[in-house]
């Protein structure tokens, strides 16, 4: 199987030189960092404070496992994310659906009860799975092999990811003098509007992460044999 993508983009300079679709990943990029480094700021210690100061309590040793377990899982997923977009569903799928499902998990850890943060982390970490991996991959799919801008336009990329990453912790920390859960339910909203960015300018990325097709040649050596 393969994954083909029947036009480029190499015409198209809509986004300070670079093709539109940049714009939709940049942003969708930046909300989804937000909504990551937000929660990341405040995670362990929603975890070791006090129960009378909203935290969880729990030991600092066990927080710190459930942190790097946690932090471990959104690095390793994402080969799991890419193997099934490359497979079956095509990346710019996979990116809507670990999108929703970070949004879901960022909500879920608003309520209090000690199952809502086992399985917000979870979906959290599931959805990281699906989307990091695969929004990189659309940015170079935007560009011809040889379009000298490809390099350019991972930068701009990856300046989303700065500015999502710089602000959150501003953002959430600020928050969590209310409420933890305000912080939380912050990187949620994060997350709801790179959706909603991503969802309106989904049509800017034109066929760059579509499914994969079997090529002919597949089909061919299945017929013959």
């Amino acid at each position: 199987m393969e994954n083909i993508n029947a036009t480029k983009t190499s015409g198209d300079t809509a986004f300070f030189g670079h093709p539109s679709g940049l714009m939709t990943l940049f942003f969708t990029e930046m909300w989804e960092r937000f909504s990551y480094y937000g929660m990341r700021a405040i995670l362990i210690l929603y975890m070791t404070a006090a129960v009378a100061d909203g935290g969880l309590q729990f030991d600092t040793k066990y927080a710190a496992t459930i942190y790097g377990l946690y932090t471990a899982s959104v690095y390793f997923l994402p080969i799991i994310g890419g193997w099934l977009a490359d497979r079956f569903i095509g990346a710019k799928r996979a990116t809507l659906i670990g999108g929703i499902i970070i949004m879901i998990g960022h909500f879920t850890l608003i309520f209090t009860a000690l199952p809502f943060f086992y399985t917000g982390l979870v979906l959290v970490a599931i959805g990281t799975g699906f989307l990091k991996s695969n929004i990189s991959a659309m940015v170079g799919d935007l560009y011809d092999t040889d379009d000298t801008r490809r390099d350019a336009g991972f930068s701009i990329f990856y300046m989303g990811i700065n500015i999502g990453g710089f602000a959150a912790p501003l953002v959430c920390g600020t928050l969590i003098a209310y409420s933890w859960h305000w912080g939380f339910a912050a990187a949620g909203v994060g997350m709801a509007f790179g959706l909603a960015q991503y969802f309106i300018g989904a049509g800017r990325l034109k066929n760059v992460g579509l499914p994969p097709v079997k090529s002919n040649s597949a089909e061919d050596s299945l017929s013959a044999s």
